[in-house]
């Protein structure tokens, strides 16, 4: 063989066989050619699974929802994002602790509906813990909080409202940091969500946590104001 066909044919890379022997291995088998397989640019964040397969493949760190059979990846969350995020989640933690209301859960943490979201923020009040399983809530949150970004705002006005609506989702807040703009939409008995404004002072009052209010201009604020002070505005010490 000539040096120049030598160079001139691609390598092969040999990997070993893999014999499913088990339910176990089946699965990882399936997850690892699914992964492996070559896709179109188009569709490069998208991989169709079952949502047994997604949650078996998804790790705490995994940025992505399953939707309509398939794996959608989106982007890492900003720092202002994260920020807000972290403020509410650490307030309404406290808030809903003191008083053994249920828990809080900060993404990434799947709530399965129609399709599995993962919700910046949720509240699972103490009546509904059954819905709680190790790696996902099966039903709906009591509240879910959207932070929007310029890539997730189509998903959270539209998909996402819908879904939450009709999953039954008593509470969805949609916080837009761009705009400065936080909407609070409440279920109503015909099961449509209801937009529901703070008062003249610019306070929301929820009501699936009863007694927690939030001064929207807080989130807005830079630096975010310290918990310690917000908690003992709200009575909490």
């Amino acid at each position: 063989m000539s040096e120049q066909e030598t160079t001139a044919r691609p390598a092969t890379v040999q990997h070993p066989p893999i014999s499913p022997t088990s339910g176990e291995e089946s699965l990882r088998r399936r997850l690892l050619e699914i992964l492996l397989a070559p896709v179109e640019p188009s569709k490069m964040t998208r991989h169709k699974m079952t949502y047994e397969e997604f949650l078996a493949w998804a790790d705490e760190d995994t940025l992505a929802e399953w939707v309509d059979g398939e794996v959608v990846m989106y982007s890492p969350a900003s720092r202002q994002h994260q920020s807000i995020a972290g403020f509410l989640a650490s307030v309404m933690r406290t808030f809903v602790e003191q008083s053994d209301l249920g828990v809080v859960l900060s993404a990434p943490f799947q709530m399965k509906l129609e399709h599995g979201r993962e919700p910046d923020l949720l509240f699972v009040a103490r009546e509904h813990l059954k819905r709680l399983k190790q790696t996902y809530l099966d039903g709906p949150a009591d509240l879910a909080v959207e932070i929007v970004s310029p890539e997730s705002v189509g998903r959270d006005r539209g998909e996402k409202f819908y879904e939450y609506e009709r999953g039954g989702v008593p509470e969805y807040w949609l916080i837009d940091p761009q705009t400065r703009r936080a909407e609070f939409y409440q279920l109503t008995a015909a099961g449509q969500y209801r937009l529901v404004p703070s008062d003249v002072e610019g306070v929301y009052r929820s009501v699936v946590l009863p007694n927690f209010w939030l001064r929207v201009e807080w989130l807005w604020q830079e630096p975010l104001p310290l918990v310690l002070d917000v908690v003992r505005e709200l009575g909490l010490i």
